[in-house]
Protein backbone atom coordinates (compact mmCIF):
# COMPACT_ATOMS: atom_id res chain seq x y z
CA UNK A 1 0.00 0.00 0.00
CA UNK A 2 1.47 3.23 -0.94
CA UNK A 3 0.63 6.19 0.57
CA UNK A 4 2.55 10.18 0.97
CA UNK A 5 5.20 10.11 3.03
CA UNK A 6 4.63 14.16 3.93
CA UNK A 7 0.68 12.60 4.88
CA UNK A 8 0.25 13.41 8.46
CA UNK A 9 -0.48 10.53 11.01
CA UNK A 10 -3.83 10.03 13.58
CA UNK A 11 -2.22 8.40 16.41
CA UNK A 12 -5.38 7.61 18.76
CA UNK A 13 -4.88 6.57 22.36
CA UNK A 14 -8.34 4.56 23.23
CA UNK A 15 -10.08 5.03 26.78
CA UNK A 16 -12.79 6.33 28.68
CA UNK A 17 -13.73 9.59 29.37
CA UNK A 18 -14.09 10.84 33.14
CA UNK A 19 -11.89 10.59 36.37
CA UNK A 20 -13.64 7.36 37.24
CA UNK A 21 -11.99 5.48 34.31
CA UNK A 22 -8.83 6.94 34.48
CA UNK A 23 -6.50 4.69 35.98
CA UNK A 24 -8.40 1.54 34.60
CA UNK A 25 -6.80 -1.07 32.12
CA UNK A 26 -8.95 -0.22 29.19
CA UNK A 27 -7.23 3.74 29.32
CA UNK A 28 -3.60 2.87 29.08
CA UNK A 29 -4.06 3.92 25.74
CA UNK A 30 -5.10 7.22 27.17
CA UNK A 31 -1.57 6.82 29.25
CA UNK A 32 0.35 6.65 26.75
CA UNK A 33 -1.33 9.50 24.69
CA UNK A 34 -0.78 11.62 27.63
CA UNK A 35 3.31 10.82 27.53
CA UNK A 36 3.31 11.37 24.42
CA UNK A 37 1.79 14.87 24.45
CA UNK A 38 3.81 15.76 27.17
CA UNK A 39 6.69 14.92 24.85
CA UNK A 40 5.85 17.03 22.02
CA UNK A 41 4.98 19.77 24.44
CA UNK A 42 1.55 20.24 23.69
CA UNK A 43 -1.73 19.88 25.61
CA UNK A 44 -5.14 18.14 24.77
CA UNK A 45 -7.73 20.79 23.66
CA UNK A 46 -11.36 19.47 22.73
CA UNK A 47 -11.29 18.91 18.46
CA UNK A 48 -14.13 21.55 16.83
CA UNK A 49 -14.94 18.78 14.43
CA UNK A 50 -15.06 15.58 16.58
CA UNK A 51 -16.06 14.22 19.84
CA UNK A 52 -12.08 14.22 21.12
CA UNK A 53 -9.61 15.92 22.45
CA UNK A 54 -5.98 16.12 20.36
CA UNK A 55 -3.06 17.72 20.46
CA UNK A 56 -1.16 18.36 17.44
CA UNK A 57 2.98 18.29 17.13
CA UNK A 58 5.79 16.72 15.39
CA UNK A 59 7.30 13.72 16.46
CA UNK A 60 11.23 12.64 15.48
CA UNK A 61 14.36 14.05 14.24
CA UNK A 62 14.04 18.22 13.90
CA UNK A 63 14.00 18.51 9.91
CA UNK A 64 12.86 16.85 6.66
CA UNK A 65 12.77 13.31 9.03
CA UNK A 66 10.00 14.67 11.52
CA UNK A 67 6.30 13.80 11.32
CA UNK A 68 3.16 15.81 11.25
CA UNK A 69 1.12 14.33 14.08
CA UNK A 70 -2.50 14.46 15.72
CA UNK A 71 -2.66 13.10 18.81
CA UNK A 72 -6.23 12.12 19.46
CA UNK A 73 -8.38 10.98 22.88
CA UNK A 74 -12.04 9.92 21.84
CA UNK A 75 -14.75 11.12 24.76
CA UNK A 76 -17.21 9.04 22.98
CA UNK A 77 -16.30 6.10 25.41
CA UNK A 78 -14.70 3.17 24.10
CA UNK A 79 -17.36 1.09 22.15
CA UNK A 80 -18.27 4.63 19.91
CA UNK A 81 -14.72 5.23 19.41
CA UNK A 82 -15.06 4.94 15.52
CA UNK A 83 -16.99 7.86 15.10
CA UNK A 84 -14.40 10.68 16.13
CA UNK A 85 -11.48 8.78 14.57
CA UNK A 86 -13.22 9.06 11.17
CA UNK A 87 -14.25 12.55 11.59
CA UNK A 88 -10.58 13.23 12.71
CA UNK A 89 -9.23 11.21 9.42
CA UNK A 90 -11.17 12.92 7.23
CA UNK A 91 -10.92 16.66 8.92
CA UNK A 92 -6.89 16.10 9.21
CA UNK A 93 -6.77 13.93 5.85
CA UNK A 94 -4.88 11.13 7.12
CA UNK A 95 -4.47 8.01 5.09
CA UNK A 96 -6.02 5.39 7.36
CA UNK A 97 -2.41 3.56 6.93
CA UNK A 98 -1.24 6.44 8.69
CA UNK A 99 -3.86 5.83 11.43
CA UNK A 100 -2.66 4.03 14.55
CA UNK A 101 -4.72 2.74 17.53
CA UNK A 102 -2.99 2.26 21.32
CA UNK A 103 -4.89 -0.05 22.97
CA UNK A 104 -5.00 -2.56 26.19
CA UNK A 105 -5.19 -6.22 24.29
CA UNK A 106 -6.09 -8.91 26.74
CA UNK A 107 -4.32 -12.18 24.77
CA UNK A 108 -0.91 -10.39 25.66
CA UNK A 109 1.19 -10.56 29.05
CA UNK A 110 0.96 -7.63 31.52
CA UNK A 111 3.56 -5.06 29.74
CA UNK A 112 4.30 -6.86 26.57
CA UNK A 113 3.78 -4.79 23.29
CA UNK A 114 2.97 -6.47 20.03
CA UNK A 115 2.58 -3.52 16.59
CA UNK A 116 0.73 -4.63 13.57
CA UNK A 117 -0.76 -3.48 10.44
CA UNK A 118 -4.41 -4.65 10.10
CA UNK A 119 -6.16 -7.67 11.47
CA UNK A 120 -9.01 -8.46 13.89
CA UNK A 121 -10.35 -6.83 16.61
CA UNK A 122 -10.36 -9.52 19.07
CA UNK A 123 -13.49 -8.63 21.17
CA UNK A 124 -11.87 -5.23 21.68
CA UNK A 125 -14.79 -2.59 21.48
CA UNK A 126 -13.18 -0.07 20.28
CA UNK A 127 -11.53 -1.26 17.81
CA UNK A 128 -14.59 -3.26 16.85
CA UNK A 129 -16.16 0.31 16.25
CA UNK A 130 -12.93 1.87 14.63
CA UNK A 131 -12.99 -1.11 12.35
CA UNK A 132 -16.72 -0.83 11.52
CA UNK A 133 -16.17 2.86 10.71
CA UNK A 134 -13.07 2.71 8.30
CA UNK A 135 -12.18 -0.91 7.49
CA UNK A 136 -9.03 -2.74 9.31
CA UNK A 137 -6.09 -1.55 7.60
CA UNK A 138 -4.68 0.73 10.20
CA UNK A 139 -1.93 0.33 12.83
CA UNK A 140 -2.16 -0.96 15.94
CA UNK A 141 0.06 -0.92 19.28
CA UNK A 142 -1.01 -3.49 21.36
CA UNK A 143 -0.04 -2.97 25.18
CA UNK A 144 -0.81 -6.62 27.08
CA UNK A 145 -2.70 -6.26 30.30
CA UNK A 146 -3.17 -10.08 31.01
CA UNK A 147 -6.35 -11.91 31.12
CA UNK A 148 -8.20 -12.01 34.66
CA UNK A 149 -7.35 -14.06 37.47
CA UNK A 150 -10.00 -16.70 38.39
CA UNK A 151 -13.67 -16.49 37.23
CA UNK A 152 -13.96 -12.57 37.04
CA UNK A 153 -15.24 -10.99 33.94
CA UNK A 154 -13.40 -9.57 31.21
CA UNK A 155 -15.39 -6.52 31.79
CA UNK A 156 -15.20 -5.86 35.32
CA UNK A 157 -11.11 -6.96 34.89
CA UNK A 158 -10.45 -4.27 31.95
CA UNK A 159 -12.41 -1.81 33.86
CA UNK A 160 -10.58 -2.16 37.11
CA UNK A 161 -7.28 -0.14 37.88
CA UNK A 162 -3.84 -1.69 37.49
CA UNK A 163 -3.34 -3.87 40.59
CA UNK A 164 -0.37 -2.13 43.01
CA UNK A 165 2.27 -4.65 41.91
CA UNK A 166 1.62 -3.86 38.17
CA UNK A 167 1.43 0.04 38.86
CA UNK A 168 5.33 -0.27 40.19
CA UNK A 169 5.93 -1.20 36.36
CA UNK A 170 3.20 0.73 34.71
CA UNK A 171 5.21 3.61 34.29
CA UNK A 172 8.10 2.00 32.46
CA UNK A 173 5.62 0.07 30.55
CA UNK A 174 4.08 3.32 28.87
CA UNK A 175 7.05 4.52 28.93
CA UNK A 176 7.90 2.13 26.24
CA UNK A 177 4.72 2.09 24.50
CA UNK A 178 5.22 5.72 23.78
CA UNK A 179 8.49 4.92 22.24
CA UNK A 180 7.73 2.56 19.99
CA UNK A 181 4.82 4.86 18.49
CA UNK A 182 7.42 7.18 17.70
CA UNK A 183 9.57 4.86 16.43
CA UNK A 184 6.68 3.36 14.35
CA UNK A 185 5.50 6.86 12.77
CA UNK A 186 9.37 8.29 12.55
CA UNK A 187 11.10 4.66 11.32
CA UNK A 188 8.46 2.79 9.86
CA UNK A 189 6.33 -0.67 10.89
CA UNK A 190 9.40 -3.25 10.48
CA UNK A 191 11.60 -1.54 12.55
CA UNK A 192 9.40 -0.48 15.48
CA UNK A 193 8.30 -4.73 15.05
CA UNK A 194 11.85 -5.47 15.30
CA UNK A 195 12.71 -3.30 18.47
CA UNK A 196 9.59 -3.42 20.81
CA UNK A 197 7.69 -6.66 20.22
CA UNK A 198 8.75 -8.57 23.27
Amino acid sequence: MTTDAAAPWLIVGLGNPGPDYEGNRHNVGFMVADLLAERMGGKFKRATKAQAQVVEGRIGPPGPGSRRVILAKPMSYMNLSGGPVTALRDFYKVPVAHVVAVHDELDIDYGVLRLKLGGGDNGHNGLKSITKAMGAEYHRVRFGIGRPPGRMQVADFVLKDFASAERKELGYFVDRAADSVECLVSEGLERAQGTYNS
